[in-house]
């Protein structure tokens, strides 16, 4: 597969603290899900590469394997506060598949240009070989930073 990874990117008006504390809460994962997937959360809020969470899935949104209701855990690997943070997925899976989301936070005058990312390139050879990658589309992330900026900014009617 040539591209392994897909980035997409929104300006939204919010500042990168308020952004990365959205990120770093369990919550915050469900509440801007585009895929329907994240259903619930359990767990703190993370502070640190090596941080857990577990989230309570249902795969029946994308409609692509029968797994039903099922939990996996999150686990960072990627930390910098208030301007990366990343994470892969441990799952009941053997051997874990490796792919990694992440966002990147930068300044602007308008608030935080967020970048969103899916990366697929270091996935193992036994998920390599079932040709089943990527498992979201860009438009997907794309409409989660969407839901992201939503979440954070929009209050009321739409500007005229």
């Amino acid at each position: 597969m040539a591209n392994e990874r897909f980035e997409v990117q929104r300006t939204v008006a919010a500042d990168p603290a308020t952004i990365f504390r959205l990120l770093c809460d369990p919550h915050g994962h469900v509440a801007i899900d585009s895929s329907g997937m994240l259903m619930d959360a359990t767990g703190d809020p993370v502070a640190a590469v090596g941080d857990t969470f577990v989230v309570h899935m249902d795969r029946e949104a994308l409609n692509d394997f029968p797994m039903g209701r099922y939990d996996v855990t999150v686990k960072i690997t990627a930390f910098e506060p208030e301007r990366e943070i990343a994470w892969t997925i441990l799952g009941q899976v053997r051997p874990p598949i490796g792919h990694v989301y992440g966002y990147l936070l930068e300044p602007r005058e308008a608030g935080t240009l967020v970048t969103s990312y899916y990366d697929w390139s270091a996935i193992d050879p036994v998920w390599r070989e079932r040709a089943i990658f990527p498992i979201l589309s860009e438009g997907a992330l794309r409409a989660t930073l969407g839901i992201l900026d939503r979440t954070l900014t929009w209050k009321g009617s739409p500007p005229r």
